[in-house]
Formats: C-alpha cells, structure tokens, sequence
C-alpha cells in the first residue's frame, strides 16, 4: 500500500512534487527497522503505513532541519515504542519451555500475537548498496535474532538496532530519542548484557550468540546462495518430497530443532524429528515445496496432498537455519491463511513435484 492510499487526495501544504516516492524509497529499510522491533511482518508493515502517512501528513513543516531519513526513522521509533506499550514479548516456543518428545500429547494452538513471525525478504531489506550492509540486514532479520531482541526493554531495544546493526552514531541515537550520548551508551551496554545472558542463541551450531554488531552481529547465514548450500537446499526438497526420512535425517544436525508455531511445543535431534514425521506429522507425506526467502534464511511454502486428491493444499511455511552444510532448525509456521499470501504463495498447489528446480 503506498502512502497516497491511506491520505487524503491533496497534499500537505508547503510540500514538493515527488514527495510519496522519496517517501517510498525508504519503506523496505523501515520494514526492516520496524520488524526487528515488533516480531512479527503483519505489525511492522502496520508501522510503517503510520509511519509514511505522519510524514505525510506533517510534511510541509519538516523544513529539512534534519534529513529525510533520520527524520522517518525518528517517527517509526515512536509508532513502535506506543506500539510496545502494552509489554506483551514476542518469541519462539524453544524460548519459553524445554523441548518436548515426539510422542507428547500436542497441545492447543496459542494465539499468533506469541510468537515471532517471519517476514518475506524482499519486503524488509535493501535491494542495494554496500554487500557488507546488505549482509548485516539480513542477519538481523534472522528468527532468532530478532526473538533475542524481544527479551530487551523497547528503548533499549531501539539503541541496540540503530546503533549495532544500522551503526548509527550514538549522537545520532541520542538526538533521534531526545536523549543524552551517556544514556545511549548505558542503553547499550546494558542490552548487550541482556543478550549475553538471555541465553537465546542466533542459530545453533554455527557457535556465535544472538549478539549484535557489524563486527561479532548474528551469523550463520550465507550471504548468498553458494553451489554447496544449494545443493543442500535441492536434498533437502528432494528427499522431504519423496519423504525419504533416512536421506532426510542424513541432512539434519544432530540436535536440530523442530517447532511449528502456533503450537507451544518444539522438539530437538534427528532422532526425534524424524520420530514425528514418522508419527503425528505422517500426513506430510506426499507434500511439495516451493522456494522462498524469509527472514534471511531459506525457506519453503509446504503444500500437503488434498485428501480429496485433488492436488496440494498449504499446510506451513517452512524456514531453515542452516550451518556448516546441515539443517539445525526447521521452524514450520503453520498459520498459512495470513502467511502465504504476504509470501505471494497460493494456498493450493496443482502439479507435480520438482517445484524446486522449476522455481529456481
């Protein structure tokens, strides 16, 4: 949605010509900020659209006294600060109880506003620049990091983004939370020790915690898709289509994780994984993949069989940490009715298999 569709059809007086598109420039940028704030895709495009339509709105007064940018972010900080008024935190289920066993009775779905969500790519980071920026965004929009920023206070929050991960001055923090250069720095330090002891990892394996930075940021990610980690990828669809579970659990680190929000439950090593696809989750069985980016990771939109036979229906949204040439987690969302669309999926799937290589 662009900003001209949320305001009235005149613009604010005293602003230029162009002012929705150089608005619009930012809005992927923004997207990002705004997600690593709330946890989840639906409430960060939410602030954004607030965001662009008070820029819109007050405009005519901006005056240039700060630049557009800095001026934008300064308004999407308030929109998610009142936003996280309310103190509710976002998170993964391996953040709130021990694992669970395969065989374990799977309790009632909990409602989405629990859980971290994923966000397409394309909608949160910067379609160009430096690689090294590019290659921080994406870590940062990283499932687990963005759950480690949940356990910070809001302020704090907000620091730690702006200043590891958008490397801002911490000048430039202060001024844009109306704040000191010594707050900011005890801000920060304070949420980096919030971090290191929440205990919340960026990616099992892969060794570093969800800590941020430009130098020691979250990792784990590639930064583009190399010939090993694609033929991963194509093993992977190969043999969860063909649900080969022997070629299947060959591919899965030993204590990889499993959860499928929004079930409050999550189970960890091949072993019981596979002892689920074997079980509860037999009804996988049959299903096609379709490649996507989510959350900087690689991902799959999941279609089970119809069991009226008439093709595949969406049943998750699948997206993978992987390290070191082994799937470490599979996180399947399964709340597809809001989830597939902000993908561009469809929720049904007619055709054969290979939609990978298709894809791709």
């Amino acid at each position: 949605m662009s900003v001209g569709q949320s305001a009235s059809a005149s613009a604010p007086a005293g602003t230029g010509g162009g002012i929705e598109e150089r608005l619009e420039a930012h809005r992927a940028e923004l997207t990002g900020y705004c997600y690593r704030m709330l946890g989840s895709a639906f409430e960060a495009e939410d602030a954004v659209q607030e965001t662009m339509v008070r820029a819109w709105r007050g405009a005519g007064g901006f005056e240039g006294r700060a630049s557009l940018r800095s001026w934008l972010y300064r308004i999407a900080t308030n929109v998610c600060l009142d936003s996280l008024r309310a103190g509710r935190r976002r998170a993964r289920p391996m953040d709130l109880s021990p694992a669970s066993r395969a065989d374990a009775v799977l309790p009632d779905r909990t409602p989405a506003a629990d859980w971290v969500e994923p966000v397409p790519d394309v909608r949160a980071l910067p379609s160009s620049g430096d690689p090294a920026d590019v290659v921080v965004s994406r870590e940062s929009i990283r499932l687990a990091f963005v759950a480690a920023l949940q356990h910070l206070p809001p302020r704090q929050r907000a620091v730690l983004i702006l200043r590891e991960v958008l490397a801002w001055k911490a000048s430039e923090t202060a001024e844009l939370l109306g704040t000191t250069v010594a707050s900011v720095n005890s801000a920060l330090q304070r949420a980096r020790a919030t971090l290191a002891g929440s205990g919340v990892s960026a990616g099992h394996g892969d060794g570093p915690e969800a800590s941020a930075g430009r130098s020691g940021g979250p990792s784990g990610v590639p930064a583009a898709m190399d010939e090993e980690h694609r033929l991963l990828l194509e093993r992977y669809v190969d043999a969860f289509e063909r649900y080969d579970l022997d070629a299947l659990t060959r591919l899965l680190h030993e204590d990889a994780t499993l959860s499928m929000p929004p079930y409050p439950m999550w189970l960890r090593g091949h072993e019981q994984i596979r002892a689920w696809l074997t079980g509860p989750g037999r009804a996988c069985e049959g299903s096609r993949l379709l490649p996507v980016a989510a959350s900087g990771a690689p991902g799959f939109g999941q279609y089970r069989r119809d069991p009226s036979g008439r093709g595949h229906r969406a049943w998750a949204l699948q997206v993978l940490d992987v390290s070191a040439g082994q799937v470490t987690g599979l996180h399947a969302f399964l709340d597809t009715e809001r989830l597939f669309p902000l993908f561009g999926l469809p929720l049904e799937l007619p055709g054969e298999p290979g939609a990978f290589e298709q894809a791709t």
